[in-house]
């Protein structure tokens, strides 16, 4: 049996991993984080999110549940993400990370405590957004500088973060394959006399609208065609899947860094 705690817990996402790891025999709920001042902290987690007693309190301190737990997945922010993280250095446990927004120092922290313990980073843990990404790296090969590209993603009006992570994602793998420097050629936002666009743009476009779950389409355009492909998820559930997989699998793995590519056997 696999002991997980969720930090995260009473979130969009921590709500969802908890609910459906009962549905999972070989994982078992054993602690549910939350920020220190949080208002449910001490309350039932199951009773929080609406699914029944659980008989797992809502801890602000993860150093208070770890002596009985095996894995933790990690769907919080940035900042508290970094803090969890440094308080299990003295004491590693392997971890799956699907927050996003990270800046490069905090990224070079995840490095860092991936070298004691396996650890699983990926903005997005559905399998078709994994697929996507095998993909798209096999079109820009075929299409290189001939087309241009163009991402759009859209989320959630509460989303904070922008590009989302999956966008990114997607721009880093394109990039990758085009051996282009993303930092150099990326392009968030247009507005006004821009001129004519950059043969070697990879352009990145956000909407925040209502309740999205996700949706982001890649284009590879080129004069007489375009290439168009879409994923839309509907439901936030099959990331949380994904995570719970995740977990199961990278408790197994060696110290190191991996991503969810790595998880569904994709490389």
């Amino acid at each position: 049996m696999l002991n997980m705690i969720v930090s995260g817990a009473t979130g969009r996402m921590g709500s969802r991993i908890i609910a459906l790891s009962r549905e999972v025999e070989k994982i078992k709920l054993s602690g549910a984080l939350e920020s220190k001042n949080h208002k449910d902290l001490g309350k039932d987690i199951g009773e929080v999110i609406g699914i029944g007693t659980t008989g797992v309190r809502i801890a602000g301190d993860i150093n208070n549940i770890t002596e009985k737990s095996d894995v933790l997945i990690d769907f919080s922010s940035p900042s508290a993400t970094i803090e969890c993280l440094k308080s299990l250095s003295g004491k590693p446990m392997p971890v799956v990370i699907g927050t996003t927004g990270f800046s490069r120092d905090e990224l070079d922290f995840v490095s860092l405590y991936a070298q004691k313990v396996p650890c699983v980073l990926a903005p997005n843990m559905s399998v078709g957004v994994n697929l996507l990404l095998k993909v798209l790296a096999d079109i820009a090969k075929v299409t290189g500088d001939d087309y241009d590209v163009e991402i759009v993603e859209a989320h959630h009006r509460m989303k904070k973060d922008a590009p989302s992570g999956t966008a990114m994602k997607m721009a880093q793998v394109i990039a990758a394959a085009l051996d282009r420097n993303l930092e150099e050629t990326a392009v968030y936002a247009r507005h006004g006399l821009i001129g004519e666009r950059g043969r070697k743009e990879i352009g990145i476009q956000t909407i925040r609208a209502g309740d999205i779950v996700g949706e982001h389409t890649v284009i590879f355009g080129t004069p007489g065609e375009r290439i168009e492909i879409t994923h839309k998820a509907s439901s936030r559930d099959t990331f949380a899947r994904g995570a719970l997989k995740a977990a199961q699998w990278v408790y197994k793995q060696t110290p190191g860094l991996y991503d969810m590519q790595d998880v569904l056997g994709l490389k």
